[in-house]
C-alpha cells in the first residue's frame, strides 16, 4: 500500500490530536463552539482574502452556488433514483436533481450522467466496481509520473482487488510513451486502462490508446478530476469523443463548483452497471444542497466556461514562462510548459518540495509539494517538485501580468531568500485587489 509505505511519519498528526484533546479537557462545550467558529473565521480571513492560492485542486464557487450550500436542502435526504424514491416530499428536490443531470449531459455532450457521487474518487471506485472484477489486470499511471493513488494498488483499484501495471511514461515529454505502451498492453491484456493524473500538463494520445485498447478488448476510463472544467470549456482534449468509455471528475477543481464528484458516459452497454454501482452500491443520501450548487455551476459553465478555461491555460503558460525567466527549473519548457491549469517546478536544488511549500506558505502563497518522475515513492514526504495551479487566481480575475508578479514573489522567497514577513505583507496587499469571483452570474440574478 503506497500510503503505508510512503507515509511512515505520524508524529505531526498525533501532536495535533493531543493538542485538540487538551483543549477539549480545558474548555466547556460552549467555549469549544466559539473556538471552532473563530477558527473558521480566521481561516476565511487568511486563506479566503489574504492568500494567493495556487493549489491546483481548488477554485472558488460562485456566490449563488455557495449560498445554496447553507439552504434548507442541507437538511434533506433523497435516497434512490429521481422520481422513484424511498421517501415522499421530494417534488422540488426531484426537479433540482433532474436539472443537474441534464445540465451535466448538455455541458459534456454525453448521453448519460450521474450526480450522486460525493467525490471524484468515488467516481473512480464506481468504474472499478462496474467494469472489473477482483483479480483483473488494469493499467494506470504511477504516482511519480503524476498518477493519483485512487487508480493504484493503495487506493480504489487496490480496494477492488485489481492488479495494477504501470503505463510507460516519457518524463521529458511528461506524457505516455505510446510505443512502449503498445508493447506492454498487448502483453498484459488489461481489462481496463485508467488515464488522467493529478499532475497533467498535456493531453494524452487518447485516439492511439483507443486503437490499442480495442485490440485487447479493454475499457478506457478517464479520470478527469483536474481537467473537468477545461474539458467543459473546450480547452483540453474531449475524452468521450476521443475514445474513453467513461469520464469521472471532481466538481470542486477547474469546474469551480462544490466539493463532490460527477460521472458521464455514452455507452448503453455499461449504463446499468454504472448505475447499480452508484446506487445501491456506493451511495445512498448524497447532499442535495451540494447537488443544487453543482447545478448552478454547470449552468454558469455553459455561459462562461470557454472564457474561464481559456484564461486558466493562458495564465498557467504565463506563470511557467515567468518562473523560468526568474531562474526556476520549470518542466517542459520545450513544449511551452503546459496546456492545462498546472505548472510543475523542480525545486530539488532549493531544498525540495516540502521546504519550498512551507516557505511559500509563510508569505501567504499556497501550493503543494509534488512527486516528479525522477523521484521514488520513498520521496513522498519531501519530493523534488511543487505543483502550481491557476484555477483560483483566474477565477479572481487575474491575468498574465499578475502571473509575472506572482513569479517574482516566488523568486524572492525561494531563490533570493528575502525576509518572509516583508513579502507576506506585500502578497496580502496584492491579493487585496482581487476579491470578486468572475466567470459567473451576479448574485442578483
Amino acid at each position: 500500500m503506497i500510503l503505508m509505505a510512503a507515509r511512515p511519519r505520524r508524529e505531526a498528526t498525533y501532536l495535533k490530536l493531543a493538542e485538540a484533546k487538551a483543549k477539549i479537557m480545558k474548555m466547556s462545550p460552549s467555549e469549544l463552539v466559539q473556538h471552532l467558529v473563530s477558527l473558521v473565521k480566521e481561516n476565511e480571513d487568511w486563506r479566503g482574502r489574504s492568500c494567493i492560492n495556487l493549489l491546483a485542486p481548488e477554485s472558488l464557487m460562485s456566490p449563488i452556488a455557495k449560498s445554496l450550500l447553507s439552504s434548507e436542502l442541507s437538511e434533506r435526504t433523497a435516497e434512490g433514483e429521481i422520481g422513484d424514491r424511498w421517501f415522499s416530499g421530494l417534488k422540488y428536490i426531484d426537479e433540482v436533481e433532474a436539472l443537474a443531470v441534464e445540465l451535466a449531459k448538455t455541458l459534456f455532450n454525453s448521453k448519460y450522467a450521474d450526480h450522486r457521487l460525493l467525490s471524484g474518487m468515488l467516481g473512480n471506485l464506481t468504474v472499478y466496481f462496474a467494469l472489473t472484477k477482483p483479480g483483473d489486470v488494469i493499467m494506470s499511471i504511477k504516482e511519480t509520473d503524476g498518477g493519483h493513488v485512487s487508480n493504484r494498488e493503495g487506493g480504489c483499484a487496490g480496494c477492488r482487488g485489481l492488479k495494477v501495471v504501470d503505463i510507460p511514461f516519457n518524463p521529458y515529454e511528461m506524457n505516455i510513451d505510446v510505443e512502449s505502451f503498445t508493447e506492454l498492453t498487448l502483453k498484459v491484456k488489461p481489462r481496463l486502462i485508467a488515464l488522467g493524473s493529478s499532475l497533467t500538463l498535456f493531453p494524452y494520445p487518447l485516439r492511439e490508446i483507443r486503437e490499442i485498447a480495442d485490440e485487447v478488448g479493454a475499457h478506457i476510463f478517464y479520470d478527469g478530476a483536474h481537467q473537468l472544467g477545461l474539458i467543459a470549456g473546450g480547452k483540453f482534449q474531449d475524452p468521450l469523443r476521443e475514445g474513453a468509455d467513461v469520464l469521472t471528475g471532481s466538481v470542486g477543481k477547474t469546474l469551480s463548483g462544490p466539493q463532490r464528484g460527477l460521472i458521464v458516459w455514452n455507452s448503453d452497454e455499461i449504463a446499468e452497471k454504472l448505475r447499480l454501482a452508484i446506487f445501491p452500491g456506493l451511495t445512498a443520501t448524497h447532499q442535495i444542497n451540494s447537488v443544487a450548487a453543482m447545478a448552478v455551476t454547470l449552468a454558469e459553465m455553459l455561459v462562461f466556461g470557454k472564457d474561464y478555461a481559456a484564461q486558466m491555460v493562458k495564465n498557467a503558460k504565463a506563470l511557467g514562462k515567468a518562473l523560468d525567466e526568474e531562474g526556476f527549473d520549470v518542466l517542459c519548457k520545450h513544449k511551452g510548459y503546459t496546456e492545462t491549469h498546472q505548472v510543475a517546478v523542480d525545486v530539488s536544488s532549493l531544498g525540495g518540495g516540502e521546504e519550498a511549500a512551507k516557505l511559500l506558505e509563510q508569505v501567504n502563497i499556497i501550493c503543494n509539494k509534488n512527486l516528479l518522475p525522477k523521484d521514488s515513492l520513498e520521496d513522498w514526504d519531501n519530493p523534488s517538485g511543487i505543483r502550481l495551479g491557476t484555477s483560483q487566481v483566474t477565477r479572481l480575475g487575474m491575468k498574465e501580468s499578475e502571473m509575472r508578479q506572482i513569479a517574482r514573489f516566488i523568486r524572492r522567497v525561494l531563490i533570493d531568500k528575502e525576509e518572509t514577513s516583508i513579502i507576506a505583507r506585500e502578497v496580502s496587499e496584492f491579493r487585496n485587489s482581487f476579491q470578486k469571483v468572475h466567470y459567473c452570474f451576479e448574485p442578483s440574478i
